[in-house]
């Protein structure tokens, strides 16, 4: 459910996107021939249809968005580079950049830090950090280091139901988590 009233699995990709939910997926999913720019730049939130198509290069706020956006994503200095040329780790931030520049109320994201290296695994929790200041951010993760080093709040699920929320040291020290994804009972130490 979101916003207490849309059972989300009841809409189209395009109809949760405009209800204000920016979904990413665990493998990147960019435009390879197109520039990082013109990722952002097509991805961005804007009136659709023939007159609008028409109107939208003759506003030069079209391209503000997206130009801070390449600022915050740390590509700004590969705009005209091919998004194809981009290394793994970059092609995931573009993506968030391309779900940035639609303004989602809500960043659904699946494993965002799948196959990168530790540097692009630091600079994405960097990110994800400094969006969530700005919007909710919801991060499905199985690198539980990744996890303790960047999670604000963890929620352990089991069975499509809610076993344990709080902080990463609350969900350690719970034994139905530790019993139920280890198998074993917790000793708390003193």
């Amino acid at each position: 459910m979101f916003a207490g009233r849309h059972d989300l699995a009841r809409y189209q990709e395009h109809q949760i996107a405009r209800l204000g939910i920016g979904r990413k997926f665990q493998a990147p999913s960019v435009f390879a021939n197109l520039t990082v720019l013109d990722n952002l730049l097509l991805s961005a939130k804007q009136a659709r249809g023939l007159f609008a198509a028409l109107l939208a290069g003759k506003k030069p706020s079209n391209a503000e968005r997206p130009l801070a956006t390449l600022e915050l994503i740390g590509l700004a200095h590969q705009a005209n580079r091919p998004a194809g040329a981009l290394s793994h780790g970059e092609k995931q931030w573009l993506e968030i950049g391309m779900l940035l520049v639609q303004e989602p109320e809500l960043l659904l994201l699946d494993e965002p830090a799948a196959g990168m290296t530790d540097k692009e695994t630091e600079k994405t929790g960097e990110l994800l950090h400094k969006i969530s200041s700005r919007q909710s951010v919801i991060v499905v993760e199985h690198d539980m280091e990744f996890v303790r080093q960047f999670a604000k709040t963890v929620t352990v699920m089991h069975e499509g139901a809610i076993l344990k929320q709080g902080t990463m040291a609350d969900v350690q020290n719970d034994a139905r988590v530790a019993e139920v994804y280890l198998g074993r009972q917790v000793v708390k130490h003193a």
